[in-house]
């Protein structure tokens, strides 16, 4: 299949407006933002990047209707698939196996972000100016501990978890709507730490 290109110009930005990058597909879409990107064109790179991550969240659940393949299940059964039995099945995001003591993650699909070779995904972050009151609950407290005890794991399982994001609020603390976790993908990533910041990461190719 041949993907038409989304060439632009320096100083030629402002004939993007929103509703022109709307009706692109998402590939084109991040032909258009790497484009901008490498031009230092950051507006237009960003209001890319905002329209990809609400189209992928918009046809999560599409595409896991058209997939007779993927089977989503609850958040607390893909934990206990993995031998994993949570302090709070409503609210906990991460736990430990009491088999062989390893932490056990999940992380929502959409909040992925691709580059550098790799993934990345924030796991948890401090509440600076009431920006993340989830990490000062019992959930992120408990999800703050498995990232410092993930740290020195070589490896970290993770599942990944589809739906809806509620603008102005992180997955892990409130969403438009949870499809569920394909127990069938697991994610294997190592936690590191970024300041006060711990980030999941992998896919990266070794130098």
């Amino acid at each position: 299949m041949q993907v038409r290109t989304v060439p632009i110009k320096r100083g030629n930005t402002q004939d993007w407006s929103r509703e022109r990058v709307e009706r692109l597909s998402k590939l084109e879409m991040e032909q258009l933002r790497a484009n901008a990107e490498r031009l230092g064109e950051t507006a237009l790179a960003d209001m890319c990047a905002e329209l990809i991550k609400r189209a992928r969240s918009a046809t999560g659940k599409a595409a896991a209707a058209k997939s007779p393949k993927r089977r989503l299940i609850s958040r607390a059964k893909a934990f206990e698939a993995r031998g994993v039995f949570l302090t709070d099945p409503r609210s906990s995001w991460s736990g430990v196996r009491k088999s062989d003591g390893r932490v056990v993650m999940t992380i929502w699909d959409a909040a992925v972000k691709s580059g550098e070779g790799g993934c990345s995904c924030l796991l948890w972050g401090p509440n600076v100016e009431g920006a993340r009151p989830w990490s000062d609950t019992p959930a992120g407290r408990e999800r703050l501990e498995h990232c410092k005890l993930a740290l020195a794991a070589t490896v970290v399982e993770a599942l990944l978890v589809y739906g809806e994001s509620m603008e102005g609020y992180i997955p892990e603390d409130r969403t438009r709507s949870v499809h569920g976790v394909d127990p069938e993908t697991v994610v294997s990533l190592k936690v590191e730490r970024s300041g006060e910041e711990y980030w999941a990461v992998w896919g990266r190719k070794r130098a």
